[in-house]
């Protein structure tokens, strides 16, 4: 019998109710972000062949060598940073669960963590199980940019971390390097530690080049980065990620991770470690998504949805004030239920209200389920 709850405010994720809608109703499910289509035909071969190989036993705690080693050498390619792969990198079952780890060995009782939101929604819940508390900063439509004297002002002394998406979900805004020089500026000669989402990280368009906190020395010595192969690889249902932190933090979160998973799928490490050996792949993914995206928004100048601009990640954000004045989750659950497109509506990924009419569409799908999606949403 459960005498009290640690979550009493938490029920299903918004993606699992969409998710679940968009099954019943057969609708074309733009709503949960996974693509319909499978991951390298090269990669899987590889998996393949390392379990053909015997490496079905448990990885080092930290991860395959062959694979922190390469990671190493890409972080070095694409951000400039000298990441030792042993004492630096974690391989974690997911990005989740990277982010899971990183808050539970690093967040006390009663301390604050700064969420940028919209938020991915394992964040606050995560902070409340360590008996911390979130503080939200609550991004505005349409431009979704940090104002960042505002966000330094809900900095307290009980404040031990701020989290931040680059690029971000749901809303595709990316960092320039003005945000990053203003978030070196508030948090010098602070203890604050920086929790940095970065599994959209490849996944930035028109020309502009992937950024993280690891490229600034500043930044770096206080931060925590995560990534997701799921995302990079179209292989979500692997639930492979990692996460990069100095040493003496890494130490930290590995303490956690050693107990709640331990290690992570061995044969996929090693195919992973091999297939990526080849830097290409991540440098064809900007254009590989960019061409998604702006296939999308072609066919959609047909409809009345007003696009905001998405600058990363594989999602685009529609408002859709010219068509309802319902919110957003009635809004998304009639689109389902009524036009056959499921949506996720902004709201559920902010603990403050929000009466943005607003909903987001994943277009990490082929051409084919997005024209048609689109033919749909454009006779509304």
């Amino acid at each position: 019998m459960i005498n009290k709850s640690k979550l009493p405010n938490v029920g299903t994720t918004i993606f699992t109710v969409m998710s679940a809608l968009a099954k019943e109703e057969k609708a074309i499910n733009l709503s949960q972000g996974f693509p319909n289509f499978d991951a390298p035909t090269k990669l899987k071969a590889l998996v393949a062949h390392y379990m053909k190989a015997g490496k079905n036993q448990y990885a080092p705690m930290q991860g395959a060598p062959e694979l922190n080693q390469m990671l190493s050498k890409k972080i070095n390619h694409f951000h400039g940073a000298s990441i030792d792969p042993f004492r630096e990198i974690t391989v974690t079952a997911g990005a989740t669960q990277a982010i899971s780890n990183a808050i539970t060995a690093l967040i006390h009782p009663g301390d604050e963590v700064i969420v940028v939101e919209p938020a991915y929604d394992s964040y606050v819940p995560s902070i409340q199980l360590c008996g911390a508390y979130a503080v939200p900063y609550t991004l505005q439509a349409p431009d979704f940019k940090i104002n960042w004297a505002d966000l330094n002002r809900l900095f307290s002394r009980d404040t031990k971390m701020i989290i931040i998406n680059n690029p971000h979900n749901p809303t595709g805004k990316v960092f320039s390097d003005e945000d990053f020089q203003e978030l070196i500026r508030i948090t010098k000669g602070t203890n604050i530690m920086i929790l940095s989402d970065e599994v959209y990280e490849h996944l930035v368009f028109d020309g502009q080049q992937p950024r993280s906190v690891l490229s600034y020395p500043e930044l770096r010595e206080r931060s925590i980065c995560t990534y997701s192969f799921g995302k990079t690889f179209h292989a979500t249902g692997w639930k492979l990620g990692y996460v990069v932190a100095p040493p003496e933090i890494t130490q930290e979160i590995r303490k956690v991770h050693q107990f709640n998973v331990f290690s992570v799928n061995a044969p996929m490490q090693y195919a992973i470690a091999e297939f990526s050996e080849n830097l290409s792949y991540f440098e064809k993914l900007p254009d590989f998504f960019q061409t998604k995206r702006d296939f999308f928004l072609d066919k959609m100048k047909k409809s009345k949805f007003q696009p905001i601009a998405s600058e990363g990640t594989y999602f685009q954000l529609f408002d859709y004030s010219q068509i309802s004045d319902l919110d957003d989750v009635a809004f998304a659950k009639w689109l389902t239920k009524e036009h056959k497109v499921a949506t996720i509506p902004i709201s559920p990924f902010c603990t403050k209200q929000t009466n943005a009419k607003v909903v987001r569409m994943c277009f990490a799908k082929t051409e084919e389920v997005l024209g048609k999606a689109a033919r749909k949403l454009a006779k509304i």
